[in-house]
């Protein structure tokens, strides 16, 4: 299993930019690809969704976003897996959540064990 530490969530305000760190370890050769997901502030629970899927990086570099934060996240990650970045920019009050990283299995499996994640707070 890969264990999983978020920070760099504050308190911003609209317009303005924040960086997102995951440090991953453990079962770190297993990792295909890493993710960062959300929980967004004040959201109902929904049966079967705990979070929403925000941007992923693969082995290859190819990154994927949500349509909600095209063009304006960017997801990174270090060679060897064991550090993973969400630079956001242009943040808005809908960007309010918490924030989670994890990782892929080759199989398409999350494999790492949810973090506390941190909090991102957009708000004049």
């Amino acid at each position: 299993q890969v264990q999983l530490m978020e920070s760099g969530g504050d308190l911003v305000q609209p317009g303005e930019s924040l960086r997102l760190s995951c440090a991953a370890s453990g079962s770190i050769s297993s990792i295909d690809a890493m993710a960062w997901y959300r929980r967004r502030l004040g959201d109902q629970p929904i049966p079967g969704i705990q979070r929403e899927w925000v941007a992923s990086i693969g082995r290859d570099g190819t990154t994927n976003y949500a349509n909600s934060v095209k063009g304006r996240f960017t997801i990174s990650r270090d060679n060897d897996w064991t550090s993973l970045s969400l630079q956001m920019d242009s943040l808005q009050p809908e960007d309010s959540a918490v924030y989670y990283c994890n990782a892929v299995s080759e199989a398409g499996s999350l494999i790492g064990r949810w973090g506390r994640g941190t909090q991102v707070t957009v708000s004049a």
